[in-house]
């Protein structure tokens, strides 16, 4: 049967003696997508990763890339994954030329093939010219980028990232980001670990979200936001009296009401855009005159924690 999806996790369970560290997780990653796998630490990521890549083992359930189930038929499943899982590190008395023809070799790459590959590879991730400098004298992201470059090497469709930019600074976040975004622009499935909310909302178009080695949900982040409680910003041309106030805090849609500054509200909205003109209409006809009346977008973080409370609920 044809099927459009790269990446199908079933059930899959790993258990530390009487720890669970991923329960009962089953997911589905579509081709040519990028899934931010969303986490605090410890809810199961590595963990998962490390199986989806033949690190460790499952106690039950299966994974299955392109076909083959990673654990009963590993080589054929690695075929297509290029992966980088925890903290990159290397010989420091290597030069990426060295790293790049090693993976290569593991590959089972031609030394044609691997020359060919390494100075495109280098370029993809802005380390050409670097590539015959000691590794030991590069700085983490530096590294980082060696490392997504030996995971692009043999042209993989699916790239597995854990964590890429934890432990980098603001400009070596900057760069991998880019980096990732080419890669989505060439049309590479990724599936990336992290949690960095905000990171992973300005990468990825869907996540899956984790907690204590349980799958909360996938979702686009957009139907997240969309789903999510919103917030409304209101600048007022004169302060609202007493009277007014009350009345909006009584609004249906309404939850709470924060009075920034003696002009403007912020509230909290339950509900769609029919409702958020209903609220515009009702403050017309309250003698409230709005100069802007505009939606403040919902941070992943703040939809993650409501979900958090609910599967906790």
């Amino acid at each position: 049967m044809v099927t459009n999806d790269i990446l199908k996790i079933k059930n899959l369970t790993k258990k530390f003696s009487n720890f669970v560290a991923v329960d009962n997780l089953s997911l589905d990653v579509k081709k040519n997508s990028c899934i931010g796998f969303l986490g605090p630490n410890g809810a199961g990521k590595t963990t998962t990763l490390k199986i989806l890549t033949g690190l460790l083992r499952p106690t039950s359930g299966a994974a299955q890339i392109n076909g083959y189930d990673v654990t009963k038929n590993f080589r054929k499943a690695m075929l297509g994954v290029g992966a980088v899982v925890e903290t990159p590190e290397f010989y420091p008395h290597f030069t990426p030329d060295d790293v790049l023809s090693y993976f290569g070799r593991l590959r089972g790459m031609s030394h044609q093939e691997v020359k060919g590959r390494i100075q495109k590879v280098l370029d993809e991730v802005n380390m050409s010219e670097w590539s015959n400098k000691k590794i030991g004298k590069f700085s983490k992201g530096m590294k980082q980028r060696i490392a997504i470059a030996s995971a692009l090497l043999h042209e993989p469709q699916l790239i597995i990232l854990d964590e890429p930019v934890s432990g980098l600074d603001p400009r070596g976040m900057m760069e991998v980001r880019e980096i990732i975004k080419a890669m989505k622009k060439q049309g590479k499935t990724i599936f990336m670990s992290s949690h960095l909310l905000v990171e992973t909302q300005a990468i990825c178009d869907e996540v899956a979200l984790i907690d204590k080695g349980k799958l909360l949900g996938l979702r686009s982040i957009s139907d997240l936001q969309t789903s999510s409680k919103s917030k409304i910003k209101i600048e007022m041309i004169e302060n609202p009296t007493d009277f007014q106030l009350d009345a909006i805090k009584n609004f249906p849609q309404i939850s709470d009401v924060l009075q920034d500054t003696s002009n403007v509200i912020t509230v909290d909205f339950e509900g769609d855009k029919s409702n958020r003109a209903d609220f515009l209409k009702f403050l017309h006809d309250h003698s409230i005159q709005v100069i802007s009346f505009s939606l403040v977008e919902t941070s992943l973080e703040n939809i993650y924690k409501e979900l958090i409370s609910d599967s906790v609920r």
